[in-house]
């Protein structure tokens, strides 16, 4: 049986996939905190002539991936209520406050997250984010009108806020933003084909995957050579200092997932592997030293393949849980 997580991180995704080209958002409707990707709505598309701001309003419960300028209005006491934003690999998020219109004093709050927290999962995780974890969040009833743009680090972000008196509200305006080495990326679709730099940065960049998937690493380069090893309690790299590694999960935080395999070598080819878990997350380790560049494609497991691919394979996981 499917995991919560993967009913709910997986479905919207799928939507997101199945609504590209269609429709550039999704509208989620307020289920409550714990299920707050239970039900999803995939809007009409909306043809937007240059230079034109897209507008709506926002639910309790909500995910956008495109720009434009959106309304919070409470018409009764919302306790539990978070957007999520999601834009693609190449793009940062940001986020302005154009009005704002909340009772601080009585408990409201308005927050920013730089990045995604779901079942007190964070991506990126703690590991592999530049900032703390108390850093990443801006509360505007702290900082009011000192800070009233705030930028991700990665291609996504979220809001959480709370709004008890009816007609209270906010008004955010969201931009995209290009980013010239993409480092934490939750993936849109199924599907793809993605290359990764670090350039002389000591720092962990991850890539996710919110679905079972046939992934195939083509090029791989890193500062030093060594060897491919299958994770092992014994084994791998954590000791060379640059080097790949494949996990696979059921939740969204990439410290929290198995560790399935380490790449510890440069090489031009293909290495691939079939990973079942409900989440795939391809992180890249980098000291500093090196410009390290990692190529892959990815396509979601169909669950009734059963060939067995044997060249240049390394072995199946999680294929219980699926």
């Amino acid at each position: 049986m499917p995991s919560a997580f993967q009913f709910q991180c997986h479905l919207v995704l799928i939507v997101l996939a199945a609504s590209k080209g269609e429709t550039r958002y999704l509208e989620v409707r307020d289920v409550g905190e714990d299920d707050p990707f239970l039900l999803l709505s995939e809007d009409l598309k909306r043809e937007l002539s240059a230079g034109q701001i897209y507008r709506r309003s926002l639910r309790c419960i909500d995910m956008l991936s495109i720009e434009g300028q959106f309304t919070f209005t409470a018409e009764q006491p919302q306790l539990h209520c978070a957007t999520f934003f999601i834009g693609e690999p190449e793009e940062l998020i940001t986020i302005d406050y154009d009005f704002v219109n909340i009772d601080c004093q009585g408990g409201d709050f308005l927050k920013v997250f730089d990045g995604w927290i779901l079942k007190g999962e964070k991506f990126p995780s703690s590991f592999d984010h530049p900032l703390t974890t108390s850093q990443r969040y801006v509360d505007f009833c702290e900082s009011g009108n000192i800070q009233r743009s705030i930028r991700s680090s990665q291609n996504v972000a979220m809001i959480f806020f709370r709004i008890q008196q009816p007609g209270n509200g906010f008004t955010v305006t969201v931009k995209k933003n290009s980013n010239l080495f993409p480092c934490n990326v939750i993936s849109q679709t199924p599907s793809g084909r993605f290359t990764m730099v670090i350039p002389h940065q000591h720092r962990n960049c991850s890539f996710s995957i919110i679905y079972p998937v046939v992934i195939k690493i083509s090029d791989l380069i890193l500062g030093h050579l060594n060897g491919l090893f299958l994770k092992k309690p014994s084994a791998g790299c954590a000791g060379v200092g640059d080097f790949v590694e494949l996990l696979g999960g059921a939740g969204l935080d990439p410290s929290k997932m198995f560790p399935l395999a380490d790449l510890c070598h440069s090489f031009h080819g293909s290495a691939q592997m079939k990973i079942g878990c409900d989440n795939t997350v391809l992180r890249m380790v980098s000291s500093g030293k090196h410009i390290n560049r990692v190529t892959f494609e990815y396509h979601q497991l169909d669950l009734q393949e059963t060939e067995t691919r044997k060249e240049n394979s390394i072995e199946e996981f999680c294929f219980p849980s699926i």
